[in-house]
Protein backbone atom coordinates (compact mmCIF):
# COMPACT_ATOMS: atom_id res chain seq x y z
CA UNK A 1 0.00 0.00 0.00
CA UNK A 2 1.31 3.45 -0.84
CA UNK A 3 1.90 6.25 1.65
CA UNK A 4 1.46 10.02 1.24
CA UNK A 5 3.94 12.49 2.73
CA UNK A 6 3.88 16.29 2.83
CA UNK A 7 7.22 18.08 2.76
CA UNK A 8 7.44 21.86 2.99
CA UNK A 9 10.24 24.43 2.98
CA UNK A 10 10.69 24.63 6.72
CA UNK A 11 10.46 22.74 9.98
CA UNK A 12 7.22 21.17 11.16
CA UNK A 13 5.14 23.85 12.90
CA UNK A 14 4.65 23.20 16.61
CA UNK A 15 3.99 26.09 19.02
CA UNK A 16 4.51 28.73 16.32
CA UNK A 17 3.22 29.15 12.78
CA UNK A 18 5.08 27.71 9.84
CA UNK A 19 7.88 30.16 8.91
CA UNK A 20 7.90 31.74 5.48
CA UNK A 21 11.28 31.69 3.76
CA UNK A 22 12.83 34.68 2.02
CA UNK A 23 13.39 34.53 -1.71
CA UNK A 24 16.29 36.85 -2.55
CA UNK A 25 15.53 39.49 -5.13
CA UNK A 26 18.69 39.05 -7.15
CA UNK A 27 17.34 37.21 -10.21
CA UNK A 28 19.38 34.09 -9.32
CA UNK A 29 17.74 30.67 -9.17
CA UNK A 30 17.31 29.42 -5.60
CA UNK A 31 16.06 26.01 -4.50
CA UNK A 32 13.40 26.47 -1.83
CA UNK A 33 12.78 22.73 -1.29
CA UNK A 34 14.79 19.65 -2.27
CA UNK A 35 13.61 16.06 -1.86
CA UNK A 36 15.89 13.03 -2.13
CA UNK A 37 14.41 9.57 -1.87
CA UNK A 38 16.03 6.41 -0.54
CA UNK A 39 18.41 4.41 -2.70
CA UNK A 40 15.74 1.82 -3.53
CA UNK A 41 12.76 4.20 -3.64
CA UNK A 42 10.86 5.88 -6.44
CA UNK A 43 8.12 8.35 -5.63
CA UNK A 44 5.38 10.24 -7.41
CA UNK A 45 4.72 13.93 -6.90
CA UNK A 46 0.94 14.02 -6.64
CA UNK A 47 0.70 17.71 -5.77
CA UNK A 48 2.89 20.73 -5.25
CA UNK A 49 2.36 24.39 -4.55
CA UNK A 50 3.92 27.73 -3.76
CA UNK A 51 2.64 31.06 -2.45
CA UNK A 52 4.22 34.46 -2.01
CA UNK A 53 3.57 37.36 0.38
CA UNK A 54 4.25 40.28 -1.95
CA UNK A 55 2.06 43.32 -1.25
CA UNK A 56 2.13 44.85 -4.72
CA UNK A 57 2.18 43.58 -8.27
CA UNK A 58 5.64 43.34 -9.75
CA UNK A 59 7.59 41.21 -12.20
CA UNK A 60 6.42 37.57 -11.92
CA UNK A 61 8.52 35.02 -10.07
CA UNK A 62 9.89 32.20 -12.21
CA UNK A 63 8.97 28.94 -10.47
CA UNK A 64 10.12 25.45 -11.48
CA UNK A 65 9.38 21.95 -10.28
CA UNK A 66 12.21 19.82 -11.59
CA UNK A 67 14.47 16.84 -11.10
CA UNK A 68 18.24 17.32 -11.01
CA UNK A 69 20.03 14.07 -11.73
CA UNK A 70 22.75 13.28 -9.20
CA UNK A 71 23.65 16.89 -8.31
CA UNK A 72 22.31 18.01 -4.95
CA UNK A 73 22.17 21.48 -3.46
CA UNK A 74 23.40 22.34 0.02
CA UNK A 75 20.28 22.81 2.13
CA UNK A 76 19.09 23.10 5.72
CA UNK A 77 18.43 19.44 6.44
CA UNK A 78 14.86 18.38 7.11
CA UNK A 79 14.27 16.27 10.21
CA UNK A 80 12.07 13.18 10.21
CA UNK A 81 9.28 15.21 11.87
CA UNK A 82 9.36 17.70 8.97
CA UNK A 83 8.24 14.95 6.56
CA UNK A 84 4.62 14.59 7.59
CA UNK A 85 2.52 11.51 6.94
CA UNK A 86 -0.79 12.75 5.57
CA UNK A 87 -2.30 9.37 4.73
CA UNK A 88 -2.11 6.64 7.34
CA UNK A 89 -0.71 8.22 10.55
CA UNK A 90 0.70 4.78 11.44
CA UNK A 91 2.41 4.40 8.07
CA UNK A 92 6.09 3.83 7.46
CA UNK A 93 8.41 6.31 9.20
CA UNK A 94 9.57 8.60 6.38
CA UNK A 95 13.28 8.34 7.16
CA UNK A 96 13.39 4.57 7.68
CA UNK A 97 14.02 3.99 3.99
CA UNK A 98 11.84 6.30 1.91
CA UNK A 99 13.64 9.64 2.31
CA UNK A 100 17.24 10.62 2.87
CA UNK A 101 17.66 13.73 5.02
CA UNK A 102 20.82 15.77 5.27
CA UNK A 103 22.51 18.92 4.02
CA UNK A 104 22.92 17.42 0.53
CA UNK A 105 19.63 15.51 0.55
CA UNK A 106 16.08 16.40 1.68
CA UNK A 107 15.90 19.93 3.01
CA UNK A 108 15.04 23.55 2.33
CA UNK A 109 16.54 27.02 1.74
CA UNK A 110 19.46 26.06 -0.48
CA UNK A 111 22.70 27.98 0.01
CA UNK A 112 24.59 26.38 -2.89
CA UNK A 113 22.85 24.98 -5.96
CA UNK A 114 25.66 22.67 -7.02
CA UNK A 115 26.88 22.31 -10.62
CA UNK A 116 23.66 21.18 -12.28
CA UNK A 117 24.31 19.74 -15.73
CA UNK A 118 20.91 18.21 -16.56
CA UNK A 119 17.32 18.60 -15.40
CA UNK A 120 13.89 17.17 -16.10
CA UNK A 121 11.21 19.84 -15.86
CA UNK A 122 7.92 18.64 -14.34
CA UNK A 123 6.15 22.02 -14.24
CA UNK A 124 7.10 25.67 -14.66
CA UNK A 125 5.14 28.85 -14.07
CA UNK A 126 5.38 32.61 -13.86
CA UNK A 127 3.62 33.51 -10.60
CA UNK A 128 2.83 37.04 -9.45
CA UNK A 129 4.54 37.93 -6.15
CA UNK A 130 1.07 38.59 -4.69
CA UNK A 131 -0.28 35.20 -5.71
CA UNK A 132 -0.02 31.43 -5.30
CA UNK A 133 0.03 28.32 -7.47
CA UNK A 134 -1.11 24.76 -6.70
CA UNK A 135 -0.93 21.80 -9.08
CA UNK A 136 -2.51 18.38 -8.55
CA UNK A 137 -1.31 16.02 -11.25
CA UNK A 138 -3.92 13.81 -12.95
CA UNK A 139 -3.92 10.19 -11.76
CA UNK A 140 -1.46 8.15 -13.76
CA UNK A 141 0.35 11.25 -14.98
CA UNK A 142 2.29 12.20 -11.87
CA UNK A 143 6.00 12.92 -12.32
CA UNK A 144 8.21 10.17 -10.91
CA UNK A 145 11.30 11.01 -8.85
CA UNK A 146 13.91 8.48 -9.92
CA UNK A 147 16.24 6.62 -7.60
CA UNK A 148 19.34 8.65 -6.62
CA UNK A 149 17.98 11.95 -7.97
CA UNK A 150 16.36 14.95 -6.31
CA UNK A 151 13.15 16.84 -6.95
CA UNK A 152 13.35 20.58 -6.37
CA UNK A 153 11.14 23.61 -6.22
CA UNK A 154 13.33 26.38 -7.54
CA UNK A 155 12.50 30.09 -7.82
CA UNK A 156 13.99 33.14 -9.46
CA UNK A 157 12.70 36.55 -8.36
CA UNK A 158 13.63 40.11 -9.25
CA UNK A 159 12.29 41.39 -5.90
CA UNK A 160 12.77 40.08 -2.37
CA UNK A 161 9.64 38.30 -1.07
CA UNK A 162 8.77 35.43 1.25
CA UNK A 163 7.40 32.07 0.17
CA UNK A 164 5.77 28.88 1.34
CA UNK A 165 6.16 25.81 -0.87
CA UNK A 166 5.47 22.11 -0.55
CA UNK A 167 5.29 18.76 -2.30
CA UNK A 168 3.02 15.82 -1.59
CA UNK A 169 4.88 12.62 -2.46
CA UNK A 170 3.36 9.17 -2.86
CA UNK A 171 5.66 6.26 -2.11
Amino acid sequence: MSELYLIANGPMPTTVSFPSVQVPGNSTAKTMLQVKLGTQTKGKIVEWGISFDGSSAAQPVKVELLETGTVFGTVTASAAADIMKIGDPNGVDPTTSNFIVGTSATGYTCTSEGSITATRIFDLQLVAPTNQYVKQFPLGREPVINVSTSARIRVNSATTINAYCYMIIEI
